[in-house]
């Protein structure tokens, strides 16, 4: 009697098989290579992958498929669960994808998704155009768009998804499909905020937006619980085009721009941008009037907002949540929070959604939270982990209505927040698109939506 044999996967093979470089335990450049920006995840990966087209994508996938090895994917590694590296298995490290083609006639752009927003976004200032990508210069585009994207753009044009025309992805039978509104509609829904479950997009093609010169910059508060309701308040009543991302640290780090007498004590720390040709002057009234220990606040090209990312300690620790309402009270709580925290740095951000976000229906893509009001996301960061516990304790101290997270600022938390992510019919029809283009879960190493049952 014969058996069959189980292909076998092998660093070899894939070298024999792939244009692009492969990467091996034993090579120089192996522990820089399989490093993620959770510096706390430490896997050792059997291969790293680095394609340079799509093709490549597609042998390294159906490889994956025929060896059962599990598989990775990154773009720019922030995945807070560390989805970008998977012990013993193969990564699939887009970074060397980063070809761009800019329409300025169309105002369109083909991105591939090694890109990181800070390459697309300066590619793009030299024409004065912009696609609303999130506020981190160094996330890659890959994860950032298939799970929605929100950034310094998104009351005037919206989530990332909501400039994304079509996409190129190599789907689990090995195949690269072509993706829009027409073609093959259901995954392109499932891919505008469902992550990277139904297969690894190696290109998008983006709306470009008219974004040349913006007035932004970073507004330092002292965080009073008046001060934060007055400061959400305000930025729930401004204008689309002003978008704000407001931190509320739990100790003043010691750096020159904060008085002294600040130091150690709670702080808001605000980035806004006003994305219009006229009015950012009114708009910012508001929050010029809470009194700021330091204003930035300057008209300047937007790519000067990606500015350098500071070095400093890992997120430990995270938890994200959307509220609908937050008063004085509701601050009060998050300080009382933030003062339990024994971690280096502990801060709630706060952004505030409504304008083109919520203007698009809730089942146009699989993002299903355009109506609520803000997300909120809960965090710790320090050089190791042990310093989270207060972390877990705070969505039950906020909790608004129905319970949400948006999947990007999601952790490694289990099924049930992923269920959260997409709530109801949004969970249903992803789980029959699963079914469809990935049956037997090749793309598992994410937050995974399951392929639903027969």
């Amino acid at each position: 009697m014969t058996t069959l044999s189980q292909p076998t996967f092998s660093v070899p093979r894939l070298r024999a098989e792939v244009d692009g470089e492969v990467l091996g335990p034993r090579d120089a450049g192996y522990d820089a290579a399989r490093a993620v920006r959770q510096r706390t995840i430490d896997r050792r990966p059997a291969a790293i992958v680095r394609p340079v087209h799509a093709g490549d994508v597609s042998r390294v996938v159906s490889i994956a498929r025929e060896t059962a090895v599990e598989l990775a994917v990154r773009s720019g590694a922030h995945s807070f669960a560390g989805h970008g590296v998977a012990e013993n298995g193969v990564v699939l490290d887009l970074s060397a994808m980063k070809a761009i083609q800019i329409d300025t006639e169309t105002r369109m752009a083909w991105v591939e998704t090694g890109l990181t927003a800070g390459e697309v976004t300066r590619a793009l200032g030299t024409h004065g155009f912009a696609i609303p990508f999130g506020d981190s210069a160094s996330v890659g585009v890959g994860g950032l768009t298939l799970g929605g994207g929100v950034g310094f753009l998104v009351r005037k044009h919206g989530l990332t998804i909501d400039s994304l025309l079509a996409a190129e992805l190599v789907t689990a039978d090995g195949e690269l499909r072509y993706v829009d509104a027409d073609e093959e509609s259901d995954l392109f829904w499932a891919i505008r905020g469902g992550g990277g479950n139904f297969g690894v997009a190696t290109s998008f093609c983006f709306r470009l937006r008219p974004v040349a010169t913006v007035t932004g910059g970073m507004l330092l508060l002292p965080a009073t619980a008046k001060t934060i309701a007055s400061f959400v308040g305000a930025a729930s009543d401004a204008p689309d085009e002003l978008t704000t991302i407001a931190t509320v640290l739990g100790a003043a780090p010691p750096q020159s721009f904060i008085p002294a007498e600040h130091h150690g004590r709670p702080v808001l720390m605000a980035q806004l941008v006003f994305a219009g040709e006229a009015g950012a002057e009114q708009a910012l009234a508001p929050f010029r009037a809470l009194g700021p220990l330091a204003d930035m606040i300057r008209p300047q090209p937007y790519p000067d907002l990606y500015g350098p990312e500071p070095d400093g300690p890992s997120v430990v620790a995270a938890n994200t949540m959307f509220l609908d309402a937050l008063d004085e009270s509701v601050a009060e709580a998050i300080l009382a929070h933030l003062r339990q925290s024994t971690a280096q740095v502990a801060a709630v951000q706060l952004r505030v959604l409504g304008g083109a976000v919520a203007r698009v229906p809730s089942d146009a893509t699989a993002f299903a939270h355009r109506s609520r009001r803000m997300i909120a996301t809960v965090a710790a960061l320090d050089t190791k982990p042990g310093h989270d516990d207060w972390v877990r304790d705070v969505p039950s101290a906020l909790h608004q209505g129905e319970r949400g997270a948006f999947v990007n600022f999601v952790g490694d938390e289990g099924g049930e927040r992923v269920r959260e992510a997409y709530p109801g019919k949004t969970w249903e029809r992803l789980a029959a698109i699963k079914r469809e283009y990935d049956p037997e879960n090749l793309f598992r190493h994410n937050h995974n939506i399951q392929p639903a049952h027969e």
